[in-house]
Order: C-alpha cells, then sequence, then structure tokens
C-alpha cells in the first residue's frame, strides 16, 4: 500500500520540542526549580521557559514570535537519495516542505500531496541538509577593493551579499560570521533572515573583541584589521560591556581573541551566557587554556596550545573548528606568519595536523569552517571540500565528515534543534546534489538545486529570484473632477 500524506504540522514542533528533556517539562509545569539535578536548567538556555512548539526568530537567542499558520502549495523532493545527517545512513525517500518548514518524511513512492505542489524530480540525486560553514568573512576586502574603501560599511555589505550568493549556489544555508566591517555583518543578517537577498542564514558576531594590541589591532593598523573590525577593550567590565553591545546590535555569537587577561575572559564568557550566546575564541599558546578555563565554548583554528589544554577541552567538553585548509594555504603562501604580535609561535603542516589528531584522539567535537577572508570566497565550495578531506585524513570516515559539516555544525550553533538534518518539523534548508558526496566528497561541488527557509532559491545550480509584485495604489487612476 503507498503511504498516504496525513501531517499535523504542530505535532511534530511539540514532539521536537520535548526532546529537551525533564527539564524544559519542569518548566512547561511551572517552576525552574522543579528542574532534576541531574539536568539542571542552564542559564544560557532560554528554551525551558518557552511553551513547547512555541514560534522564535531562527536563532540562539529565541525571540518571541507571533504564531503563523504554515500555509500555501506544498514543495515535494521526490524519488532521492536521502543522508540522513543523524544516523549516517541514506535511503530512499521523498520529502515534503510546507511553508518554511519540513512537513513530511515519506517512503520513495508516497502521494497525497496538493494537487498545486511543486515537484523535484530528484530520482539518482543525493538529498541532504544545506551545508554550513562555521568559520566565514563574507565582508572582508579582497583584492579588488580599493585602500581607501576597505573599512567602507557599504562597500562591505555589498561585497558580503555578493560572496553570500556564491555561498548559496556551492549548497550553503548556514554561515557563521566571525567578524567583519562595521555594521555589514549584522545588516547581512537582518536581510537574509527577512528574506530580502537570496543568501544563507548569517549567524553573525559582528566583531572581535579583544586586549589593546590584540588580535587585529596590532601595528601597523590596517583598514582591514582595525577598529572597524575589531574592538580592543580592557578591564573586565569593559569586556563585558562590548559583549551586552554585540548582543544589542544583533550577534548570534560573541567572539573574542587573545590576548586579554583571566578576569576580561571570565567577564566576557559570564555576559555572553547569561544572554544566552555562546563564545568562541581565536586563541593561541597560553591563551587557550585560560579561555578554557573561563568556560569558552569553542577554539577556532589549529593555533598552538598545550596538552594539557586538549585534556581540559576534552573533559569540559569544549568544542573545536580546526579550520586547517586556510592555515594550509597561508603556509603555501607565505611559509608561515611573520610580523605579527599576536602570532608569535612557528606553525607547520605538520605541527597542525598533529594537533587536530590529538584532538580527534581526546574525543573533542570538531566542526567545519573555511575562515574565508578576502579572495578565499571566490574558492567556495572547494575550500569547503578540502576541508571535509582534511578532517578524512585525520581518521573521519566520509560520512563522518558530512555530520560534522551539517548536524554537528548545527549544534555547535545552538541550532540543532532546527538545523543540520532533514527531519519533520525542522527549518527546510536542503540541498540536491548530483552525485553520491556520501561515497566522494568531490560531488559536493555539483549542488543543482537549494532550497532555504522553504524557498526554492537555486534551480539548476542557478539563482531564481521571483519577479516584484508591484503593490497596489490607494486610489489606482486620477480622481473624476480632475480635468
Amino acid at each position: 500500500m503507498k503511504a498516504k500524506l496525513s501531517f499535523l504540522p504542530s505535532l511534530a514542533r511539540i514532539c521536537l520540542a520535548a526532546t529537551t528533556g525533564a527539564a524544559l517539562l519542569a518548566i512547561s509545569a511551572g517552576s525552574a526549580a522543579q528542574a532534576p539535578a541531574n539536568n539542571p536548567v542552564q542559564p544560557n538556555d532560554r528554551r525551558p521557559f518557552l511553551a513547547p512548539g512555541a514560534r522564535t526568530s531562527d536563532d540562539p537567542v529565541r525571540i518571541p514570535r507571533k504564531p503563523v499558520a504554515e500555509t500555501g502549495p506544498e514543495l515535494v523532493i521526490r524519488g532521492g537519495r536521502l543522508f540522513d545527517a543523524v544516523s549516517g545512513g541514506v535511503r530512499p525517500a521523498t520529502v515534503v516542505i510546507q511553508g518554511n518548514r519540513i512537513k513530511a518524511v515519506l517512503p520513495p513512492d508516497a502521494t497525497g500531496w496538493g494537487a498545486d505542489a511543486r515537484i523535484i524530480d530528484a530520482a539518482g540525486k543525493t538529498v541532504m541538509p544545506g551545508l554550513i560553514d562555521m568559520h566565514t568573512h563574507v565582508t572582508y576586502p579582497d583584492r579588488a577593493t580599493p585602500i581607501d574603501e576597505q573599512a567602507s560599511e557599504g562597500g562591505g555589505t555589498l561585497r558580503g551579499q555578493r560572496n553570500l550568493r556564491y555561498f548559496l549556489e556551492s549548497g550553503f544555508t548556514s554561515v557563521r560570521d566571525l567578524n567583519g566591517v562595521s555594521n555589514a555583518p549584522f545588516l547581512l543578517s537582518e536581510w537574509s533572515a527577512a528574506g530580502m537577498i537570496p543568501a544563507p542564514r548569517v549567524f553573525a558576531a559582528g566583531w572581535i573583541i579583544t586586549g589593546t594590541g590584540g588580535h587585529a589591532t596590532e601595528r601597523p593598523v590596517s583598514p582591514s584589521h582595525g577598529p572597524d573590525y575589531a574592538k580592543e577593550v580592557d578591564g573586565p567590565d569593559a569586556w563585558r560591556g562590548m559583549v551586552r553591545k554585540a548582543f544589542k546590535e544583533g550577534a548570534s555569537v560573541i567572539k573574542i581573541a587573545s590576548h586579554f587577561a583571566p578576569d576580561e575572559v571570565r567577564a566576557a564568557i559570564e555576559e555572553a551566557h547569561l544572554l544566552g550566546l555562546k563564545v568562541t575564541c581565536d586563541c593561541e599558546t597560553i591563551y587557550t587554556e585560560m579561555a578554557v578555563d573561563a568556560g569558552i565554548d569553542m577554539i577556532e583554528h589549529p593555533l598552538p596550545r598545550s596538552d594539557a589544554a586538549i585534556a581540559k577541552m576534552a573533559k569540559k567538553k569544549i568544542a573545536a573548528v580546526p579550520t586547517l585548509q586556510v592555515y594550509q594555504n597561508l603556509l603555501d603562501r607565505a611559509g608561515g606568519f611573520y610580523g605579527s604580535t599576536s602570532r608569535r609561535f612557528t606553525m607547520t603542516s605538520q605541527g597542525n595536523f598533529d594537533e587536530f589528531k590529538k584532538m580527534k584522539a581526546a574525543g573533542i567535537v570538531m566542526g567545519i569552517g573555511t575562515d574565508t577572508i578576502g579572495d578565499a570566497s571566490l574558492m567556495v565550495p572547494n575550500s569547503y571540500i578540502a576541508e571535509l578531506k582534511w578532517f578524512v585524513r585525520g581518521g573521519y570516515t566520509v560520512t563522518d565528515a558530512l555530520k560534522a559539516g551539517t548536524i554537528v555544525n548545527a549544534r555547535l550553533l545552538d541550532m540543532g534543534d532546527e538545523l543540520g538534518s532533514i527531519e519533520p518539523g525542522k527549518l527546510a534548508d536542503i540541498i540536491i546534489v548530483d552525485g553520491r558526496p556520501d561515497e566522494n566528497l568531490d560531488d559536493l561541488a555539483r549542488v543543482e538545486h537549494v532550497i532555504k527557509d522553504g524557498k526554492w532559491l537555486i534551480e539548476g545550480g542557478a539563482l531564481v529570484t521571483p519577479r516584484h509584485v508591484s503593490q497596489p495604489l490607494v486610489k489606482p487612476s486620477p480622481p473624476a473632477d480632475v480635468k
């Protein structure tokens, strides 16, 4: 018997929300104090204070939104190979989307959707969650940017929109942007969330927070490494205040960088967690362990750190985004870091890879990020595929590397309940690949269709922009008494 489509849109979201555990049930019953001791309510998690299935902004801040009905014609992806990012398995399936959410995942021969449904024939192709890049800088200047425009917010916004299109075409439905020029990353995040530009979701830090003379602020100051890109603050109160300012401007993650003092990094992390945001650190050498001791959530890059720091990361379940490929690119071009007071160490390909292998052996969760700066945005998706291959060389299976780029990255974004896998109730961020990327990572360069937030934005590899619908005038013709 063929499966028939029968689904209550709110049911999956209620079930999904219920999986947050006993703490959620205790809160929805009326008291945070009722949460059991083995599953305490964390100060950085607002979800227990929301009713099951409540609609919120699609970011870690979780701002309540007015409920809306999922209406309109369905979008049906029929007959593809579905990559299950949770289990790592592949099976034939049909996916039904309504509004901006996944309505159902059905057997390949299912029927039952409306006569007005749009159908995508995915036979022989792989249907999988949209890719997530955990480390981008889409507004940064490139070689085509005049020196006097490098600190321009307008120029950065335009570059960012162009670069986000490249990401979208390549199958990325979310990027985490870890600093850019002035307010540009926040503007792009807002416009993407509102559907006003064709772009992946942008989870923006906005700027780097560092101590005076820290990373990206050292002399000689350049337009792309100065006050329009990084904020120098001194003292725990100032660090706390800059975190609050980033939150006010629209940050969905906080990025800090060495150098700092122990009381400064503790203040920043504590404040971010109270506001409900994760904190990641561009840290090196002694500062990595300092950030780990202070309760950091993630460490970026393969910058040197001690074995003790790695052990502490594993014990405290602190994640890593190693960005091996971008540093290999640096070594290929320049041979190493030279002339920087925030990079006072020797870096080699083997040293970076050894550090990666130590983190994997310790059981540290690692996400996929490219650290695309400047002309590196023109290398999408090659840089991302290369990063996945580094993971495979370091002991990951191809399947586990793809999971790192989807569901693991979503969890590191604090969005694992909404993104990263194709499940009923989740946001409809889906790509269709002409190939089998679960067997051959190079097939990720053959993305044919991209659906982001339920909108079919890339069709046959090309961006499709719906025509503007002209708004009616209050009175469509001149008054009758006008002569």
